[in-house]
């Protein structure tokens, strides 16, 4: 149970930190006007979708740090439904990580550590063959 706790904290500072600081980001630059509050000069994506599509992508983060967080609740639970999202949203998070360079290393560390704990305790001293 220590490792899917220890994935629970990673992930909880993942969601809140990284996704969810971003959107908070975004409240303010909508309050203080867009055009006062150029967030692009701040977050710069590879590809220029992204980029120019930066505010679709801080609601896009919200949603994934609003599930990431759900995932950690129910991890730390001990909910077998907390440990499937928790899977997902990190497997998910991996395969995407590339697209959304530099932020995407950073993704990409949290959420696969948090795999790797994940499965490490699921799986344990489980040998491949006997």
């Amino acid at each position: 149970m220590k490792k899917y706790k220890v994935a629970a904290v990673i992930m909880i500072i993942h969601g809140g930190f990284m996704e969810l600081g971003g959107v908070f980001c975004m409240i303010l630059a909508l309050l203080l006007g867009t055009d006062k509050f150029d967030i692009g000069q701040y977050f710069e994506f590879k590809l220029p979708y992204f980029q120019e599509n930066i505010y679709m992508m801080m609601v896009m983060g919200a949603i994934y740090g609003v599930l990431r967080l759900t995932g950690a609740i129910g991890l730390l639970k001990n909910q077998m439904w907390g440990l499937a999202l928790s899977l997902i949203i990190s497997t998910i998070t991996i395969s995407l990580m590339m697209f959304l360079l530099p932020a995407g290393i950073m993704d990409g560390i949290l959420a696969g550590s948090t795999l790797i704990l994940i499965l490490m305790q699921f799986l344990g001293d489980k040998k491949i063959v006997e």
